[in-house]
């Protein structure tokens, strides 16, 4: 979980959901961007996971605010000087290395000032978030590069009965679309007519400049290479025990407690939907959890998450500050 800059931000001796029996470093992680880049820093040789490109930051110290911590480490790393009211929160890590158990707590700035050097001696870069690649960064780090690929909001279709409504819907709404990404959902249809709304929207989307995410099952990647992704069903991921599509395209699953979340990460996803967070009108009898759960659960998920249910633009800040990548739905823009 990322911490909300409402809430105290005094770093816990060890943050909630992780293992108690092992003390766990807390650690505060900078993404500064600058002209549409990200500020990037090779470990030195001799550090633990030595040779890797990192985000950077450091331990947080006693009775620092990560916030503190953040804009002392960047002066003292790299030179260069970050406002702290400038610091916005991305995602919260925890991972387990064996040896050592981290917690990072990421924030980003648009805003920090002076030119960036390599101030104890390691190697720092500009580089499009796009062009970081899993292998180069230590395992903790690999969730940042997903939260910062990924859009703030995940637009979802809406009802889609036939494949002819469903694509003349699709061309209106694309029109109010204001994501990079689309799933594809539309359960109602028999498997022949998904698969030519498919085709069809693969085709609109493509024109838009918008990645497609088809729905259901993983099969579908094989049949529609040219799909940005697959996103899960519940039903579909709780049968598999591993990753079913390849690296390079996005994969989501719809989560709605701690365990599928679990599951969800297991399964090698880049990102999962969470909820219903509020109450929707499709499903007036259902309370939902709630900004408390939905912030408790997203504290203990290694992977970005949306929360889903009742979202609108105007909580897409808040659901940052409860932790989550952003919103993902349908009424907002459908």
């Amino acid at each position: 979980m990322t911490t909300s800059p409402s809430m105290p931000t005094t770093a816990p001796e060890t943050p909630p959901g992780s293992d108690s029996a092992k003390k766990c470093i807390h650690v505060a992680v900078a993404v500064i961007i600058r002209a549409g880049r990200v500020l990037i820093a090779r470990r030195l040789d001799h550090a633990h996971q030595g040779g890797l490109l990192e985000f950077p930051g450091g331990k947080v110290e006693s009775g620092e605010t990560v916030q503190q911590a953040l804009v002392r480490e960047i002066r003292e790393e790299t030179g260069l000087q970050v406002p702290l009211a400038s610091l916005e929160p991305v995602i919260g890590i925890r991972h387990d290395y064996g040896d050592k158990q981290v917690f990072l707590d990421v924030w980003k700035t648009t805003e920090a000032q002076g030119n960036a050097e390599g101030r104890e001696g390691q190697a720092v870069d500009w580089r499009a978030p796009s062009a970081l690649k899993d292998d180069d960064f230590p395992a903790a780090n690999r969730p940042i590069i997903r939260a910062l690929n990924l859009p703030g909001r995940l637009a979802i279709s809406g009802a889609i009965t036939s494949r002819v409504a469903g694509g003349s819907r699709l061309k209106v709404a694309l029109a109010k679309l204001d994501s990079p990404l689309l799933v594809l959902r539309a359960p109602e249809l028999a498997v022949e007519e998904y698969r030519q709304l498919a085709a069809q929207a693969l085709a609109v989307c493509a024109e838009a400049g918008i990645g497609v995410i088809l729905h259901g099952q993983p099969g579908w990647l094989e049949e529609f290479p040219g799909a940005a992704g697959l996103h899960l069903p519940w039903r579909e991921a709780e049968r598999l025990s591993g990753r079913p599509v390849p690296a390079n395209r996005w994969l989501g699953v719809s989560c709605h407690d701690s365990g599928q979340l679990r599951h969800a990460e297991r399964l090698g996803a880049d990102y999962a939907t969470l909820g219903p967070v509020l109450p929707t009108p499709t499903h007036p009898e259902q309370s939902g959890l709630g900004w408390a759960q939905f912030e408790a659960l997203v504290a203990g998920a290694s992977i970005p998450v949306y929360g889903l249910g009742g979202m609108a633009p105007v909580h897409e800040n808040l659901c940052r500050e409860r932790g989550g990548q952003g919103i993902a739905g349908i009424s907002y823009w459908w």
